[in-house]
């Protein structure tokens, strides 16, 4: 095996990463280089989990005019073509694949099991976990951060369209200052919605670090696996 930082990782993906330059569905030519660069970790020994979001085909607080549950159920659908998509692309790369839902759907999908999951990840094999907690209210953040518990993760990965934390959007604000590390105690009370305050809570509370970077290079992927500092640090 070769030296790597993380064993075992958790891997965030929103749903706006794999549609590309499209902003919507699915951008087959984004998913195969994400793919690529999850297959080169894979066979450096890493055991990768991934959670992957929904809003590039449907965000549950889009549907305003829907009743909130209903909107949220949709939304963990959308995942699952996510996920679909993702282990389609991986098993193409030779890479043992196994999508598992919060919600059961057995004809296309195993039903969420800790252990199985734990199972497939000694084995190698990549685990997709869809429809985040399998309960509305909830983000695909917070199944990031509970997925990433329950399986023991070293680390979440949380790809974003930006490079890291930042005190305000720099999008916006050309003052904005980026922060290498910090804590989660900090986001809290800075309100900078790196992610939702219940999945930060979550992984403050269990001691999970997370490193915030930017997917435009999925290369970066590989980079911090092999220990260099992209991004955010967040512990």
């Amino acid at each position: 095996m070769k030296d790597i930082a993380y064993k075992r990782i958790l891997l965030k993906l929103s749903g706006e990463a794999l549609a590309g330059e499209k902003k919507t569905g699915v951008d087959s030519s984004t998913v195969g280089k994400i793919c690529d660069k999850i297959k080169e970790i894979v066979d450096m020994g890493v055991q990768v989990s991934i959670v992957v979001g929904g809003g590039n085909f449907w965000r549950g607080r889009d549907g305003h005019q829907m009743e909130r549950t209903t909107s949220d159920y949709m939304g963990m659908l959308a995942t699952t073509i996510n996920g679909l998509a993702l282990q389609d692309a991986l098993e193409a790369r030779g890479i043992y694949t196994r999508v598992q839902t919060a919600i059961e759907m057995r004809e296309i999908a195993e039903p969420y099991i800790k252990r199985k999951a734990i199972k497939h990840l000694e084995r190698g094999r990549v685990v997709i976990f869809a429809c985040g907690t399998g309960n509305p209210y909830f983000s695909t953040d917070t199944g990031a951060a509970l997925r990433a518990a329950e399986t023991d993760a070293e680390v979440i990965l949380l790809a974003k369209t930006i490079d890291g934390v930042y005190s305000a959007d720099p999008k916006e604000d050309p003052n904005a200052i980026k922060y290498d590390e910090i804590s989660y105690l900090d986001i809290l009370n800075k309100d900078l919605k790196v992610m939702d305050s219940t999945a930060t809570s979550l992984c403050r509370d269990n001691k999970i670090p997370l490193v915030v970077f930017g997917i435009d290079d999925p290369n970066n992927i590989v980079r911090i696996i092999k220990g260099e500092k992209i991004g955010t640090l967040i512990k």
